[in-house]
């Protein structure tokens, strides 16, 4: 019978597996961080895109009321309230393209 006051040495492959684990851990944490201070830094940064300048005014067809607007560098859309949608030039102010929306019936 053995003495439960001396130590049991451990098998090579628990003690394997044990820092295996240990490694394990490490890594996941580092990673863990890693992820954190990647998400920190962007959503930090003092860089905010430059806003795109708007038009003064639109003219708009008679009848027809605006619903929503959208702007990209080269023109913007408004959406109106009769199923169009009025595409204008970005430079010129001028309609470019209207394309009729089709509703479901």
């Amino acid at each position: 019978m053995t003495d439960p006051s001396e130590p049991v040495e451990e098998p090579a492959n628990l003690r394997f597996l044990r820092r295996l684990v240990t490694v394990l851990t490490a890594v996941m944490i580092g990673g863990l961080l890693v992820i954190v201070s990647l998400i920190v830094i962007r959503f930090s940064s003092d860089r905010a895109p430059a806003p795109i300048p708007l038009p003064d005014h639109i003219t708009l067809p008679d009848g027809s009321r605006a619903e929503a607007f959208t702007v990209t560098a080269d023109w913007y859309a408004v959406i109106t309230g009769d199923d169009r949608v009025l595409i204008y030039d970005r430079t010129s102010g001028a309609l470019r393209q209207t394309i009729d929306l089709v509703t479901p019936e």
